[in-house]
């Protein structure tokens, strides 16, 4: 396959920018060669600079539910346009796109809106530290929230596709008061609750794991999760920028039936454009600033465009629901992909909620970041570039999740089970 467009534009890439691209995981730095420069999206399909199709798996990281270009999508960001791209002033849309996640996410009765999952995850700490008037916050090995100074420590996403769990830059103090504990370890939360219990502010979780790979939780443990912060008095963050409005329309605290106190929100909920929110209890949220004293401001929060294509993606999610049918789309591939791995002789397991999964190179189940961290890299590598090479665009990364859209069909995904069979067949050999 040529991509010799590609490769001219990256060069001038790393000309401009580190590394050539504007966020790590782009860099292709876990399966080796250059990024796939793209030109175009349409439904289910990517096109690159030299003219190849693609069928999409990655949905931009995940916002791409309703598949790229959406037209009621489209058409509601490009009237929303005309009438000015930022106010820095109150909308109408804003109530609106509010007013669908409060009556979508069965934690959240009062929302802010922000600008990125990072922004998110950032206010809703400094909001469970301001409520409670603690400072230590638990979070988990190979969940990734974002790169908040105090959360890059054991983080997953590209630090650790990168092998960098502390980021050069992240002082001891900032994070000092983060406890890092292992996804899936009751005891070692409890344990974590019996020495810190008095410290801890907060525990924020991916309720799937999404950013070491696709990793469920196990019902004993969010069970867990809800008690012990609770008891404590501990404020409990779902970060759901990657599971809202994916795993179910309420998102991953609906399909597991535990309620968060606080949840942060990104990529669906902005249709595709910048965006991130968090909200849970009105009882918590009054202490931000303006009605509390919790500081947190953004200059485009709210913009008129993002909540244009996200009021757009979430109408259509609760008007007219996908949901049946990426499961069904989800289970398809899934079982053809466990079967076409078998046939390899690959080891392999696969994780999967809803339409979110990840096909892992290790024949143990993944339960964490110790058991993620087993996984036969460059066997993924091989198998990244055989499914490239036949026109499947994959997540760069093992430790990334992959991502079905309502817009692919039965023959999309027939099709990628051929080529990943092929594909798989030589990440067996070296």
């Amino acid at each position: 396959m040529n991509r010799s467009r590609s490769r001219e534009i990256f060069a001038r890439a790393k000309q401009l920018m580190p590394g050539g691209v504007n966020s790590p995981a782009r860099a292709f730095a876990a399966v080796g060669g250059e990024p796939i420069v793209f030109a175009r999206g349409q439904g289910a399909y990517l096109w690159d600079v030299d003219g190849n199709r693609y069928i999409d798996y990655i949905c931009s990281w995940g916002p791409h539910i309703l598949g790229h270009a959406h037209p009621p999508v489209v058409e509601a960001v490009e009237r929303a346009s005309r009438n000015g791209t930022s106010f820095g002033a109150p909308t109408e849309a804003e109530n609106t796109l509010c007013e669908l996640i409060v009556d979508a996410v069965p934690s959240v009765e009062r929302v802010r809106l922000v600008n990125s999952g990072t922004e998110a995850t950032m206010s809703a700490i400094r909001l469970a530290r301001g409520y409670t008037g603690r400072d230590a916050i638990v979070k988990f090995a190979g969940n990734y929230h974002g790169h908040v100074d105090s959360l890059l420590v054991a983080a997953g996403s590209s630090a650790a596709t990168l092998g960098v769990p502390n980021s050069p830059g992240v002082t001891a103090g900032a994070s000092q008061d983060t406890l890092i504990l292992q996804y899936n370890d009751v005891a070692g939360l409890e344990a974590a609750f019996a020495a810190h219990g008095e410290r801890i502010a907060g525990v924020i979780v991916e309720p799937v794991v999404g950013n070491m790979g696709t990793v469920v939780p196990t019902r004993e443990f969010l069970s867990a999760l809800r008690t012990l912060t609770e008891r404590n008095g501990a404020v409990l963050i779902f970060d759901e920028v990657m599971t809202g409005f994916r795993v179910a329309y309420g998102g991953a605290q609906s399909l597991f039936g535990i309620r968060p106190d606080l949840t942060t929100l990104g990529k669906i909920v902005g249709g595709g454009l910048p965006v991130g929110a968090y909200g849970g209890r009105a009882e918590i949220m009054k202490h931000v600033l303006p009605e509390g004293k919790v500081f947190q401001a953004g200059t485009l929060s709210g913009n008129p465009l993002a909540c244009a294509a996200g009021i757009a993606t979430l109408s259509e999610l609760r008007d007219d629901p996908p949901y049946e049918r990426l499961e069904q789309l989800s289970r398809r591939l899934a079982v053809g992909l466990v079967a076409a791995a078998g046939r390899a002789g690959v080891e392999h397991t696969l994780a999967r909620v809803g339409s979110m999964m990840t096909l892992f190179f290790s024949g143990e189940p993944v339960r964490n970041w110790p058991t993620a961290a087993k996984c036969d890299t460059q066997a993924f590598a091989r198998f990244f570039w055989g499914l490239a090479n036949r026109g499947v665009y994959w997540p760069c990364s093992q430790f990334e999740a992959l991502f079905v859209s309502a817009a692919h069909t039965e023959a999309d995904i027939d099709e990628t089970i051929s080529a990943a069979q092929e594909a798989l067949a030589g990440a067996s050999h070296r």
